[in-house]
């Protein structure tokens, strides 16, 4: 390690997936991903909409949540599919990246399945898994499957405004979360497998050059999974497995380790709150959704 271990802070629950909504069983999905388990939810995608509301996904069910500031949930929709990542599109509706369906759309109003991208000039998907948005309307996504060290073939994709389709860098083993620049110079990427975050400078053309590594995790039996920034422009790393998000700054200096209060599968993350500063993290592994407190740097 080049630097001194950073602060650490803890999170409290802020909510947990209802009883009622917990039907554990195997599943084709957790025989694949989760070692064949019975297992009654895996959220995923978690994101605020306008009115402050909290969406997150549910992969091995096929459902969608909702849920209150005062932590109340509701089901939005329930499908056939596998549904990962999730962003509330300016429009209001809900782009969800479907590990068996492509990237689809959903009316948060009716539950309404539509499908936006099924495959890549007709060939199928690995298996997509996030997504985020660009300020040009652009939508990033990451297509991971199972890839790994094994197969370093992931893709990243760019959906133009235009409908035009770009794959930005297809050689990525397990590429996971991601988020973009602001003026969109440049993704990160949570490459899972690798336990590293790639930075992808995006030329004026939008063509990827001079890929490199940005930070080296530690290791453990998972790795970087969903990525966020927080209002100064740090990255913010949901490191599952290992139950610890962490803050880096933008020369990759660690600042700080958020634990987990819950069990070790801090899958995604995002900011909430009445200024921006409250931590959400899905904690999949109890169905839980944690929350803490990110003060500025160096107070």
């Amino acid at each position: 390690m080049f630097f001194a271990p950073p602060p650490r802070i803890g999170s409290e629950v802020f909510t947990r997936l209802p009883d009622r909504f917990r039907r554990p069983r195997a599943t084709e999905w957790a025989r694949w991903n989760r070692g064949g388990r019975q297992i009654d939810s895996f959220l995923e995608g978690p994101c605020f909409d306008a009115e402050g509301r909290l969406y997150v996904t549910d992969i091995p069910f096929g459902r969608i949540f909702r849920i209150t500031r005062e932590g109340a949930w509701e089901q939005v929709a329930e499908y056939d599919g596998w549904p990962n990542g999730l962003k509330v599109a300016p429009d209001g509706n809900l782009l969800v990246t479907d590990y068996k369906r492509g990237l689809v759309r959903i009316d948060p109003a009716t539950g309404e399945v539509s499908s936006l991208l099924e495959t890549a000039r007709s060939e199928g998907f690995k298996g997509l898994n996030d997504l985020c948005l660009g300020a040009d309307g652009s939508v990033f996504f990451t297509d991971q499957g199972q890839t790994g060290l094994h197969d370093p073939t992931g893709r990243v994709y760019r959906l133009w405004p235009d409908g035009r389709l770009q794959q930005l860098i297809g050689t990525v083993p397990s590429p996971n979360g991601l988020v973009v620049a602001p003026d969109l110079s440049h993704l990160m990427l949570a490459v899972t497998r690798a336990n590293q975050i790639w930075r992808l400078p995006l030329q004026g053309d939008g063509v990827v050059t001079k890929a490199g590594i940005f930070v080296h995790l530690h290791g453990g039996p998972g790795g970087p999974d969903g990525l966020a920034w927080d209002p100064e422009g740090n990255l913010l790393v949901a490191h599952t497995g290992i139950g610890t998000v962490w803050r880096f700054d933008p020369r990759a200096v660690p600042t700080l380790g958020i634990g987990s209060c819950a069990g070790a599968s801090t899958t995604n993350l995002c900011l909430g709150g009445e200024d921006g500063r409250d931590l959400f993290v899905t904690e999949s592994e109890t169905g839980s959704i944690l929350r803490a407190r990110l003060e500025r740097p160096g107070t």
